[in-house]
């Protein structure tokens, strides 16, 4: 009998730009102060990527120190799927830009776009293609380069958002290891409250609009964080009771990081203690996309095989969602 394959990460590698804004610069441009924004949000700095680069840059340095780490080429990757909302271009999807930076040049993939949740979204994707044996190698990238939408003189938007991305490597597991479940939920209902307005096909870019508003990230932080809250912790919580298990089965909760309340909300939804939760929300904002991957590189060398994972996001659109996986390795 052939035993049950599942999709496993087996490399993680994330890349944030060198450049900080922390809240004290913030202090300089906007009508804001360290202490607001720290008691508010959590966040103390976040990065912002240097002037003529792209998401894509970001994504072929994960590919090349994910190649690394496994030992193969680029060459071996047959799918990359990039979570993102500021791809480089509206087309080609930054997927393609990025398997020619790195040479990966036997690969297909596509962008995925679900806001927050993009990364939950792009990884139960590639889960698809690992269980049913169509590809052996599916690398996951999930990033956003926020600073490229947000108006700076918006104080509501600007001190929440930075830039980075990180990425996963799946590959066929027989162990029993590696996705055992996931939630995935979306409520377009939602999208007056966390929009760019402008840019697609019901709002081309013009010369009337360039300026304005619209061009920007537009949310309406209490009433996003009021949804965020509730289902960002429901969702987590459900996973937990529909595989049976408690607190204390659960290693870590990675938590995408747009705001430390909604991160400790769940965390207690869950009955977790904080040191099991994954946070890096001080250092570097919410990268949207890019949040859950770059916690997961970070703690990459406190994850130990077998060990129990859940994995939630909230995001505009509204999505939301959360996967439970067993490391393996």
């Amino acid at each position: 009998m052939n035993k049950k394959i599942t999709a496993a990460i087996t490399a993680v590698h994330g890349v944030v730009p060198p450049n900080k804004l922390t809240n004290k610069d913030l202090e300089k441009m906007v009508d804001t102060n360290d202490e607001w924004i720290v008691s508010r949000t959590g966040i103390k700095e976040r990065r912002i990527i240097e002037k003529g680069k792209a998401l894509s840059d970001l994504g072929a340095e994960i590919v090349e120190g994910i190649c690394k780490k496994r030992g193969i080429s680029p060459l071996e990757l047959d799918i990359v799927i990039v979570a993102t909302v500021t791809g480089d271009h509206r087309f080609p999807s930054t997927s393609n830009i990025i398997c020619d930076k790195a040479g990966a040049t036997n690969a297909w993939g596509f962008d995925v776009n679900a806001a927050c949740s993009g990364f939950l979204f792009a990884l139960t994707t590639g889960q698809q293609f690992i269980e049913n044996q169509s590809a052996k190698k599916v690398l996951v990238i999930g990033g956003d380069i926020m600073s490229s939408i947000v108006d700076y003189t918006d104080r509501s938007t600007c001190i929440i958002f930075g830039d980075g991305a990180g990425g996963v490597l799946l590959e066929p597991n027989e162990e029993g290891l590696g996705i055992q479940d996931s939630i995935m939920r979306v409520d377009g209902s939602g999208k007056e409250y966390l929009v760019q307005q402008a840019g697609g096909s019901l709002e081309p870019i013009t010369k009337e609009n360039v300026e304005t508003p619209a061009m920007y990230i537009h949310q309406e932080g209490a009433t996003v964080f009021k949804f965020a809250v509730t289902n960002m912790a429901d969702v987590s919580a459900e996973i937990m009771e529909r595989n049976h298990l408690t607190a204390d089965d659960v290693a870590w909760l990675v938590p995408h990081q747009a705001n430390l309340r909604i991160i400790d909300a769940t965390a207690r939804r869950m009955g977790l203690s904080k040191d099991k939760v994954m946070i890096n929300i001080q250092k570097y904002g919410n990268t949207t996309s890019g949040t859950i991957p770059l916690c997961l590189w970070e703690w990459e060398d406190q994850l130990k095989k077998g060990d129990n994972l859940v994995l939630a996001a909230f995001g505009g659109g509204f999505t939301w969602g959360a996967v439970y996986l067993k490391w393996a390795y």
